[in-house]
């Protein structure tokens, strides 16, 4: 894959475990773009609610966040609270369980939408998440849903988790995600839909090689 000389957005949306991370981050590499993972930017607001105690007082915690600095580094693989890398922390089964509840509150995410638009008017990028095709990035020139079965996307989960060696389950992790898509889908502000536009990438059984080349060969066309 060549780069792309030309200014461009991509979004890209799904569910937890769908693959939209790492097929998100390694088209970035390949097509020389900036990633923005926006899912990491709502872990990194909820360790910071964790770390003050403030995970009930949103008062307090839209303050915070409204005065912190959220940044990436090393192509969206490193991510920065306040000047610290908080990249491992943010991935702990704490911030797993509570990332969904902090996410859905919509004072939290419209700030965390202008920290994300503000990096996106840098341009040339590709950005994934739960609405960044609908509400961040509406008029981005190429949009895609990645999903998968939900079994799949758990043992995706339970393999990153046995790497952390975080003791768990294949079945609490798919019990996790339900939760999450269920918290995802129902939440009254932005929640997780397809937008009318966007490709839909079924990534059940495929490698992560397949569906970067489908995305690509979208882009390419």
């Amino acid at each position: 894959m060549s780069k792309i000389a030309s200014h461009i957005t991509i979004a890209m949306d799904g569910p937890a475990g769908s693959g939209k991370s790492t097929v998100a981050r390694r088209i970035a590499e390949k097509l020389g773009m900036l990633y923005l993972d926006s899912g990491a930017m709502y872990r990194a607001v909820t360790l910071l609610a964790l770390e003050n105690g403030v995970e009930e007082d949103i008062t307090k915690l839209i303050d915070l966040v409204k005065q912190c600095i959220i940044e990436f580094d090393d192509n969206g693989k490193k991510i920065f609270l306040d000047s610290v890398d908080v990249s491992e922390e943010i991935r702990t089964p704490e911030v797993n369980k509570l990332v969904a509840d902090i996410a859905k509150i919509p004072e939290i995410r419209h700030e965390i939408v202008k920290h994300q638009q503000r990096i996106g008017a840098k341009g040339n990028i590709i950005a994934e998440g739960r609405d960044l095709t609908t509400i961040v990035f509406p008029d981005a020139d190429y949009k895609f849903y990645l999903d998968a079965s939900i079994r799949e996307r758990a043992k995706r989960r339970y393999a990153d988790l046995q790497e952390q060696n975080v003791k768990t389950t294949i079945d609490a992790v798919e019990a996790e995600i339900a939760a999450r898509d269920e918290k995802d889908t129902s939440r009254e502000h932005s929640p997780l839909q397809i937008a009318d536009d966007a490709i839909r990438v079924d990534t059940t059984g495929k490698t992560i090689d397949e569906v970067i080349d489908i995305i690509v060969g979208h882009i390419n066309t």
